[in-house]
């Protein structure tokens, strides 16, 4: 009697410990559960389920990055399913794998070398820093002649005074 329960004990930790944790269902804590997964890898599991549902293993490895077909054998050994599927070898998966279309070429965008954009930018600040430089010189320019049209002005000023004094009727 004591061996039929310590056996039926044995039996449900065995199935406690390799439940099944269904990869579009789970929390993160029960992803962590997974031997293998740590808490990077469930947070981009979750980050990529919440565009959609996995499909299949091979949706899965395509779009969590860091998990292979070896990665994947391993976390469905340890319990892990999609869609209620256990991962099946690299060579069974490759035959059920879907066509797909290859995706168009997306535009080549220039690639930019690093040294070359540093010195554009060291060359644009040069350059505002001389037109910067150049504005408060024109601007002090144009401070010095005004300052010196104002005291010419005050010059005839005082000096057409003086000639309109000099020249007013003496009484």
């Amino acid at each position: 009697m004591l061996k039929k329960i310590l056996v039926i004990i044995a039996m449900l930790y065995a199935a406690v410990a390799f439940a099944a944790v269904e990869v579009n269902k789970a929390t993160s804590a029960e992803l962590d559960g997974i031997k293998g997964i740590g808490p990077a890898i469930s947070a981009k599991i979750i980050e990529e389920r919440k565009k959609g549902n996995f499909k299949d293993w091979y949706d899965f490895i395509e779009r969590v990055k860091g998990v292979g077909d070896v990665n994947a054998a391993n976390f469905a050994n340890a319990g892990l399913t999609v869609n209620g599927a256990a991962f099946k070898s690299a060579s069974a998966a490759a035959t059920a794998k879907p066509a797909v279309a290859a995706p168009a070429p997306a535009a080549k965008e220039e690639k930019k070398d690093p040294k070359a954009e540093a010195k554009m930018k060291t060359d644009d600040a040069k350059k505002a820093k001389a037109e910067e430089k150049a504005k408060k010189a024109e601007e002090a320019k144009a401070k010095k002649e005004a300052a010196k049209q104002a005291k010419e002005d005050a010059k005839k000023a005082k000096a057409e005074a003086a000639k309109g004094a000099a020249s007013a009727p003496k009484k």
